[in-house]
């Protein structure tokens, strides 16, 4: 009786021990499963292609802000220089020009003190033409020093897509080498392989999307910035020659300079 009493007892905890395992596994499964569909673990199975996609998009994400801060209005023609430098060269006051644009940097002022170095008072036209070549000069100078950082975002959205077609093939070659080891038969056996192959390709296509879009606006908003710093200038270089665009007559001194 004690024997059959100590029998029944070892085959209820082996059970109950039985039991408890299976459920644990099945948990610990769910566990799995949940993780890998995560947004880590989905990073996760993208393997190595993911790490120099990483670096891609902080760099774009860098690009994207410094673009935007270098293509903001102030930082070509701050407002209220343009009134005052318009009354310094009504005057032909060259030094009173050079001060303000010294005091105030941007694309315009930098633009204005190296043209206006082309001045002679002492001619008609003040030198005119030397003065609008040498701000064309300084002008295309200021544009390609802004415009390589925008090229770069150009630069990102080709590579990022295909740092991302890398990896696809890295993970093709990958679920290839394991269809010639365990044969076509356990589809799961393949899942990692695929997985990585579509999911670098899918992050190459979001950092090489936003980025081709924001090549276009910063470039356009350059252009525009631009194509204003150089009407500005060029009404600027006017008033020196003959007299403000601004509405400030001209001085009696660049008046008797002009005859």
């Amino acid at each position: 009786m004690n024997n059959l009493n100590l029998k029944n007892l070892l085959s209820g905890t082996v059970l109950g021990l039985l039991s408890a395992t299976t459920v644990f596994g099945q948990e610990a499964t769910e566990a799995t499963t949940a993780q890998d569909t995560s947004l880590f673990g989905l990073l996760q199975q993208g393997g190595w292609a993911m790490y120099p996609l990483g670096l891609t998009a902080l760099f774009m994400f860098f690009l994207i802000f410094y673009c935007w801060k270098e293509t903001v209005a102030s930082r070509f023609n701050p407002p209220g220089v343009t009134s005052a430098l318009s009354d310094s060269l009504a005057a032909r006051d060259l030094q009173k020009a050079s001060s303000l644009c010294q005091s105030t940097p941007s694309v315009l002022t930098r633009c204005l003190t190296s043209s206006l170095s082309k001045a002679r008072p002492e001619k008609a036209d003040g030198n005119k033409e030397k003065i609008e070549a040498t701000f064309m000069d300084s002008i295309e100078g200021e544009d390609g020093a802004i415009g390589q950082w925008i090229n770069y975002l150009n630069v990102v959205a080709a590579v990022a897509p295909m740092i991302g077609l890398l990896g696809t093939v890295s993970g093709m070659i990958s679920a290839f080498q394991t269809i010639g080891q365990v044969g076509m038969g356990d589809p799961s056996a393949l899942a990692g392989d695929i997985g990585e192959a579509l999911i670098t390709t899918a992050t190459g296509l979001t950092i090489g999307i936003p980025a081709m879009i924001a090549y276009f606006v910063f470039r356009n908003r350059l252009n525009g910035q631009i194509l204003a710093t150089v009407e500005t200038g060029g009404d600027l270089i006017d008033v020196y020659v003959e007299q403000s665009a601004y509405g400030s007559p001209a001085s009696p001194q660049a008046t008797t300079e002009t005859e």
